[in-house]
């Protein structure tokens, strides 16, 4: 069963949704500036940071940039099947398998050595295909009026237990949930994995998304939640802070609940502007556009340039304590999306 929750508000938020063109803040200044011609950016990351980067872009460039959303695993399959035909210049998205993706697939160029050296290397590909930009922890919300922290699991995978029916949200074909079942797949194994599904299955309300997980849990619809922490600091600023009935547990050190997201970009190897969509990726790890972004009441990730400090309502990064999982092995999505279906979450 589906439950309804906050309006979306990130296009093409569930695995399935159409994705839409639209253009961004900024446009219109690169309008005034002249000829340059348009940079095609595909993303799928939230709309307000991409508003940020690309406003930022076109008033220190010139150049403008048409933006086509959608959610992550659907805009990179969609530049699979467009191949060289593809108009987009950049890929931007959320969760580093979709860059796995169409790294596998032939479909990216290599990044500039200098943009790559911005960004310490384990949040970027091996082979410098694509730069990581920011990064997201998986947590829980709860609610203290239906749950004590000290009653919390100390695993995420204790969730598949039966005294769990009921007192969980999960948003399983939200594309976030996707890195976060690769990821007990890395580390427990596919039939494990799918134990662990089936048992969230039976015990888990499911929404449509993240922000749908967090809007229930607040409200006291549901006692606990799986989501990325952005999605409670941007409720936070929704609601204002006297209406925040939820917290944040973080799982002890090194368990798999509390995996680390990287959102990163990519230059297509089809680009008909290169050199135009290296400098988008440079701008993407600059200081002043990491900076912005942290400082900024609409983009609750972890910046990835080494000194950027994150927004403070966020726990430093260097308190994070995930599991040691590579982005290589979390894969392409594949596994993840094949290993839903068969538990029957998606």
């Amino acid at each position: 069963m589906s439950h309804s929750s906050m309006p979306d508000r990130r296009p093409g938020r569930r695995l399935f949704l159409s994705a839409t063109l639209a253009a961004v803040a900024g446009a219109g200044l690169a309008r005034k500036a002249g000829a340059a011609s348009p940079l095609t950016l595909y993303s799928g990351q939230h709309a307000q940071t991409v508003a940020l980067v690309t406003g930022l872009f076109t008033k220190e460039t010139g150049i403008p940039v048409r933006v086509h959303s959608g959610d992550g695993p659907e805009i990179a399959n969609q530049i699979v099947a467009e191949g060289a035909r593809s108009p987009a210049d950049v890929f931007f998205t959320e969760n580093s398998p979709d860059l796995v993706l169409l790294a596998e697939k032939g479909l990216l160029a290599p990044v500039d050595p200098a943009t790559l050296a911005k960004i310490p290397p384990r949040f970027s590909a091996a082979d410098g295909l694509w730069v990581g930009v920011l990064a997201r922890e998986n947590v829980l919300a709860y609610n203290p009026s239906l749950i004590q922290e000290s009653a919390l699991p100390a695993s995420l995978l204790d969730f598949a237990e039966p005294q769990w029916k009921g007192k969980i949200a999960i948003a399983p074909t939200d594309s976030d949930f996707l890195p976060l079942v690769a990821a007990v797949a890395a580390l427990k194994g596919e039939a494990a994995t799918l134990t662990w599904l089936k048992g969230l299955k039976r015990d888990a309300a499911l929404y449509q998304d993240d922000e749908g997980v967090v809007a229930a849990v607040n409200r006291g619809a549901v006692a606990t939640g799986v989501i990325n922490s952005y999605y409670w600091a941007r409720l936070g600023v929704e609601v204002g802070p006297e209406k925040m009935e939820s917290r944040l547990y973080h799982f002890p050190p090194g368990d798999v609940g509390g995996l680390v997201n990287i959102s990163g970009a990519a230059v297509l190897k089809s680009s008909r502007h290169p050199e135009e969509a290296q400098r988008f990726l440079a701008l993407l790890v600059s200081p002043p556009a990491q900076e912005m972004l942290a400082k900024s009441e609409v983009d609750f990730e972890y910046p990835l340039a080494e000194g950027v400090a994150a927004n403070p309502v966020l726990k430093p990064f260097s308190e994070l304590r995930p599991p040691q999982i590579s982005v290589a092995s979390l894969g392409d999505n594949r596994l993840a999306a094949k290993l839903l279906r068969e538990a029957g979450l998606i």
